[in-house]
């Protein structure tokens, strides 16, 4: 479900065949992504490629995330976001709150 892939120092996530994130899936996501975080520093950008819908549970689950990342002076950063998620990342006041990206590299080149 998780592609996780490392550039340089930053660990990438993107989804593998998916393109809705909703209750389904959050609770394994938000497992598998806090243990990235497991040491300090970590460098995190999520690759949200293909990723058409997000309900409530995953905005829940990004800002748990960021939540982790900030507890252990790690960085949470979200790249590629369509038009429609966008538009509820907006909706929810979320676009002030996380740092988004509309390409991956553009998020990769923000680390330096």
């Amino acid at each position: 479900m998780l592609k996780i892939e490392r550039i340089n120092d930053v660990t990438v996530v993107s989804f593998k065949g998916v393109n809705r994130f909703n209750a389904l899936i959050t609770e394994q996501v938000k497992e598998e992504m806090k243990a990235l975080f497991s040491s300090p520093n970590t460098k995190l950008v999520l690759d949200l490629s293909g990723v058409q819908f997000i309900d409530s549970s995953g905005f829940g689950v990004f800002l748990s995330i960021m939540k982790t990342a900030n507890n252990n002076y790690g960085y949470f950063k979200i790249s590629n976001i369509s038009e429609e998620v966008m538009e509820l990342f907006k909706l929810l006041q979320l676009h002030n709150v996380f740092e988004i990206y509309n390409k991956r590299d553009d998020a990769l080149k923000s680390f330096n």
